[in-house]
């Protein structure tokens, strides 16, 4: 038997389980159309919502680099450097709903047979604000896309009732899963913020609300940093800054932390995994913590912005990946997702070492560190 990238997430079937996540790089139909061109498996558009919004004046997106000599960070261009991270501070589309919906079936048009999620946003002050959720999935889901994914999860609204300020509100996820769940005729997936103590708690109120899947990591809430030279942030609109998201290659331990906390809890829920992959080593990473699916978007958007690259050196990866794994009867995703989330474990459960190796513990008079004599001893036996 042949192995297959294919699957199946949330009853819809997948070409391969890589999807382009709702950034900038799925803000256009031209952009979307080119990504299924080039292969991925899903898309999840730049999030929509009611009203048009208006971004900061200048760069939006910038990308931090860290040189291979001193480990210096820095949005500056220099030679010798490796990519840390992305930051951006936009917020979400600037096209309002009926510029959308024409393209969302043309697309769906062009593409029947591949994943068009439409990401979402509204308020949830008021009953006004709660219906712009339920008017957002009807309209999209006539224009036939095939999932939601609600944004309760941007980092950087200043809004107290929208984004991750929803996300980390156990009361309000419930109140705008259950609107759109009402609405929806489509899977619904709710994309969580990471900036939580716990996210498996909001997890279990986005399920408990009706949610088919949760997405996670969006970007982490940060700064861009101070340049020692002019003492301006790296990024500033006349000296100004305010607090935008982290991604890239610098979250992919965090963002796997809070989604193992998630998988663990719900080994039988379905999760998309988001942060910092870039080839199939980062994606195996979630998937082996029970991802049915991963998105990409740093890597994509250095790679003609919708990374043609990208998504062939994801899907040659894991055909590889189930070829040197046939033995163990690994042919598709389903036979090794999750195959590593019960080492995950209580902090408690990890083996101590034995007393002899602990240097006496709590009778050490420094504290847990032995007097220096005691380590120089030490060393030599």
């Amino acid at each position: 038997m042949s192995v297959s990238v294919g699957t199946v997430f949330t009853g819809l079937r997948f070409d391969n389980p890589f999807l382009l996540a709702s950034a900038p790089p799925t803000e256009s139909d031209t952009n979307i159309l080119r990504a299924f061109d080039a292969g991925w498996g899903g898309v999840v558009t730049k999030t929509i919502g009611m009203h048009p919004v208006v971004n900061v004046k200048g760069p939006k997106t910038r990308f931090l680099r860290s040189a291979t000599g001193n480990g210096h960070i820095s949005m500056e261009k220099r030679p010798d450097t490796a990519l840390h991270s992305s930051w951006n501070w936009e917020l979400i589309s600037d096209k309002p709903l009926d510029w959308w919906l024409p393209r969302l079936r043309r697309i769906k048009d062009a593409y029947p047979d591949r994943v068009l999620v439409a990401s979402i946003m509204a308020g949830s002050e008021d009953d006004r604000e709660l219906d712009h959720w339920r008017e957002l999935a009807e309209a999209c889901q006539a224009q036939g896309v095939d999932a939601f994914e609600l944004n309760l999860s941007c980092p950087h609204m200043d809004r107290e009732d929208m984004g991750s300020n929803i996300g980390k509100n156990c009361a309000l996820i419930d109140t705008v899963v259950r609107i759109v769940r009402g609405a929806a005729r489509v899977p619904v997936w709710v994309k969580l913020t990471p900036t939580t103590t716990n996210i498996a708690k909001e997890a279990e109120a986005a399920f408990a609300a009706g949610a088919d899947a949760i997405s996670s990591s969006n970007t982490f809430t940060s700064l861009p940093l101070i340049d020692p030279l002019s003492l301006e942030f790296e990024v500033h609109v006349d000296g100004k800054v305010s607090y935008g998201g982290l991604g890239g290659p610098a979250i992919l331990p965090q963002s796997l932390a809070k989604m193992a906390q998630m998988t663990t809890a719900f080994p039988d829920r379905s999760f998309s995994g988001i942060g910092g992959i870039s080839d199939f080593s980062h994606a195996l990473n979630y998937l082996l913590l029970g991802c049915g699916t991963v998105q990409v978007c740093t890597a994509a958007m250095l790679d003609h912005a919708i990374g043609p690259n990208v998504i062939r050196t994801l899907i040659a990866g894991m055909q590889a990946f189930l070829e040197q794994h046939q033995d163990k009867g690994w042919r598709t995703l389903d036979d090794f997702r999750g195959q590593r989330r019960d080492r995950i474990v209580a902090h408690s459960d990890i083996k101590r070492p034995d007393s002899k190796e602990y240097f006496r513990g709590h009778d050490v008079p420094e504290g847990y560190s032995p007097p220096a004599s005691l380590t120089t001893d030490r060393s030599l036996t």
